[in-house]
């Protein structure tokens, strides 16, 4: 087959929700990934709504629960002013009280897989080790892909849709049109490994991530299992120096300046085996774009927008795209609604949360202030109560919409609903005036009663 009615290219999480979700509402989806799966990515640490909404409405969510991953309650933050860390747990938020109040940390060679394989039990015919080069036109509308085969031949498939899902280093989204734009205030420069063991916050939070700011930047540190932890070093571009040479050295120097990750690896060894044996340097480079998606063809993920990583928003921000990018594909398949007034939803939907993280994060990195400082900053972009607003936002579940009949529920809140709880979770108010709502299994958009 070269006709498909989408054509996904990428299989991380943002592609593999995408794919499922337009295969499981009777589509033909082609996915194309470049690589074979098992493969390395950084972004382990998830979020609750991706956990029990995405997930869920994916019907994976079991399979992840019995996959064995750390549990993450919250985190803590040794931050701005305050001389002692601090900590948030998801269950102090009413949108993610009770069984939604916690996420993972995951090792995402097992957990793409996860995703990618419900893909292809959902529908899509997945083919890994396939290499998109370019989209195919016809007009003003993207028509389709060329792509390299597992053998290396050139060939194309042709589709209604065009889904770039291929992440930062995509090759594809230039051809929606508009420019990637990055942001002056998130420039950084991560170095990170793993290390074989290393010490833990107490228990219930043991699972937690911990994230320590020192002079030039900060450190994540994600337990990903008992004897596994993920150590990275985020520098700020006035420091980047500090990386360059022997990575080795560097590192050490690091984790040196920062005495709590420091005395957290107190003699324990960096990890020796594949994948996780050496240390890599990615460009933290926040960008936005002008244009996320033209006819035919919609941006996702890392390959539309990418925000620093502080409160782990990466495979939630992939993931959400791609449920908002899936539901204006089958609605526009299935003759529901217009194609301009679905993609209108996406974008706005998507830019509004990727707008969310964005904004706060611009007075997080005010290292002068304290922890009230930050409740109160979460506040004011979210529209809500300071401490619940701050939590809901590193949950992935904040508001910010309001209307006559009261406050909107975010779309992380709604998700979680609509996973736990199905078409009972109920009618679902507009996120804007004029807009659409899901329908009750979460797979289209639908123009909301009167």
């Amino acid at each position: 087959m070269t006709d498909f009615d989408v054509v996904v290219a990428g299989g991380g999480p943002g592609g593999s929700t995408a794919a499922g979700l337009v295969a499981a509402d009777g589509h033909r989806v082609l996915l194309l990934e470049q690589e074979h799966l098992p493969r390395y990515r950084i972004g382990e640490s998830l979020l609750p709504a991706t956990v029990h909404g995405i997930c869920a409405l994916l019907g994976v969510r079991d399979e992840v629960e019995r996959a064995g991953f750390v549990r993450k309650r919250g985190g803590m933050f040794r931050w701005g002013s305050n001389p002692e860390p601090w900590t948030f747990a998801f269950a102090a938020s009413d949108r993610m009280a009770g069984p939604t109040s916690y996420a993972y940390q995951v090792e995402r060679t097992r957990f793409d897989t996860i995703l990618l394989r419900n893909a292809s039990r959902l529908g899509a015919d997945v083919r890994e080790g396939h290499r998109v080069l370019g989209t195919l036109r016809d007009g003003g509308r993207i028509t389709g892909v060329r792509y390299l085969d597992d053998t290396g031949r050139e060939r194309e498939a042709t589709a209604r849709f065009v889904v770039d899902a291929s992440g930062h280093t995509s090759r594809l989204h230039h051809d929606v049109g508009g420019a990637r734009e990055y942001s002056p205030d998130f420039r950084n420069l991560a170095l990170f490994g793993y290390f074989r063991g290393g010490a833990r916050l107490p228990e219930p939070d043991a699972g937690n991530i911990l994230c320590a700011a020192f002079d030039d930047g900060w450190f994540w540190y994600i337990p990903l299992s008992a004897s596994l932890t993920s150590v990275g070093a985020v520098v700020r571009r006035d420091a980047a120096a500090r990386v360059q040479g022997d990575p080795e050295t560097a590192f050490r120097a690091l984790i040196a300046d920062c005495p709590m990750i420091r005395d957290f690896l107190c003699g324990v060894p960096r990890a020796t085996e594949p994948p996780y044996d050496r240390l890599r340097v990615r460009k933290d480079y926040s960008y936005d774009r002008t244009s996320l998606r033209c006819p035919g063809m919609v941006l996702v993920g890392d390959a539309a927008c990418f925000i620093d990583p502080v409160f782990s928003s990466g495979v939630h921000l992939a993931t959400y795209s791609a449920l908002l990018a899936a539901r204006s594909i089958n609605s526009t398949l299935a003759g529901l609604v217009p194609e301009e007034r679905c993609f209108a939803e996406f974008e706005a939907r998507y830019r509004r949360e990727f707008g969310l993280f964005r904004d706060f994060l611009r007075g997080f990195y005010r290292l002068e202030a304290d922890q009230r400082s930050y409740y109160r900053h979460a506040g004011a972009v979210t529209g809500r109560d300071d401490r619940t607003a701050f939590l809901d936002l590193v949950g992935g579940v904040s508001s910010a919409d309001f209307d006559t009949l009261g406050e909107v529920l975010a779309e992380g809140a709604q998700l979680q609903l609509r996973g736990l709880l199905g078409a009972d979770a109920g009618e679902e108010p507009p996120m804007f005036p004029g807009g659409l709502v899901s329908t009750s299994d979460g797979r289209r958009w639908r123009v909301p009663d009167a």
